[in-house]
């Protein structure tokens, strides 16, 4: 399923595949989706989660399917079959079953809309965006924080800078633009650790590219930013989007760019590379994160002196 040809030239735009579960509408990035499947029988694993429906094995690879009607609250429907997608991110395949597949569609990141905190609290909303659709509002899962909150193993290995001595890196700047609150702390709180204390946090594309050119503006963006940590999937400007435009950019171009996105595959590699993107991380690897902040801005730094 070849869906994310937009991406290559950081259009802005991406395609949602919308689903329903309990009468209500829902989506999720078709980048996130490998196939969908027709309802077919799990086997259950004991002890497991409540919301892990069981496993099964289609083409001999073992995958867990999660029932979408238990995660989100709604009681099981016996009347209702539905079917599974399967999705791939942070390097993992995961089944969700839902009830009914509605279509595909094309849309900008600038009509996707943040959910506020009483909807999306830091620790407990699992929704990323709304956007309306004709007459209906269609909310965007957060599929990471529903697998995370299952398997916490799956989160950012915090855990990978136990080892970090501590250091002072304050006079290195970073640029962070992620959408997640819960990521966004975290991913703060273990750059603290490492020593980056001068941080430029941002929730979305648009608004650090908007940091970039005050700065820029005020002809001081090559020293108030020696790095660039962007995720993929935000409202408002994608993360492939801020990248295209740092590097197409005559004054901001040299500044390193790292997208840290748990979407992270050989075909969104690719993208990125066209793109000009420094480095390319999955997001479960954090302690790779800093060390290869830690070379791009050695590198930025000393190209500078």
């Amino acid at each position: 399923m070849d869906t994310n040809i937009l991406l290559e030239s950081g259009t802005n735009e991406l395609e949602i595949l919308e689903f329903k579960v309990a009468n209500n509408y829902y989506g999720i990035n078709v980048a996130k989706i490998r196939e969908i499947l027709t309802f077919q029988p799990v086997t259950p694993v004991p002890n497991s989660h409540p919301f892990v429906e069981g496993i099964f094995m289609p083409r001999d690879t073992m995958i867990s399917v999660i029932n979408l009607r238990a995660c989100l609250g709604y009681d099981q429907d016996p009347d209702i079959e539905g079917l599974f997608f399967i999705t791939n991110f942070n390097s993992l395949n995961t089944a969700f079953h839902v009830d009914e597949v509605l279509g595909i569609h094309r849309v900008s990141w600038e009509e996707i809309n943040t959910p506020d905190s009483t909807i999306n609290a830091e620790d407990a909303g699992v929704s990323t965006g709304v956007i309306k659709l004709e007459n209906r509002l269609v909310v965007i899962l957060d599929f990471e924080k529903i697998v995370s909150n299952i398997n916490p193993e799956t989160g950012l290995k915090v855990s990978d800078l136990d080892n970090y001595e501590e250091r002072d890196r304050s006079k290195s700047p970073i640029l962070i633009a992620e959408d997640s609150p819960l990521l966004s702390k975290l991913i703060t709180e273990c750059l603290n650790k490492a020593g980056y204390t001068n941080l430029i946090v941002n929730p979305n594309g648009q608004e650090a590219w908007n940091k970039l050119v005050e700065y820029s503006n005020e002809g001081r963006v090559l020293d108030a930013v020696h790095c660039i940590v962007t995720d993929i999937e935000m409202p408002q400007m994608d993360g492939h989007r801020l990248c295209k435009l740092v590097k197409e950019n005559e004054v901001m171009r040299n500044i390193p760019v790292i997208i840290f996105s748990s979407l992270i595959n050989d075909e969104i590699r690719r993208k990125g590379e066209t793109l000009g993107a420094d480095a390319q991380l999955t997001k479960p690897e954090i302690g790779k994160l800093v060390a290869a902040i830690d070379s791009l801005v050695d590198e930025y730094e000393s190209a500078r002196v």
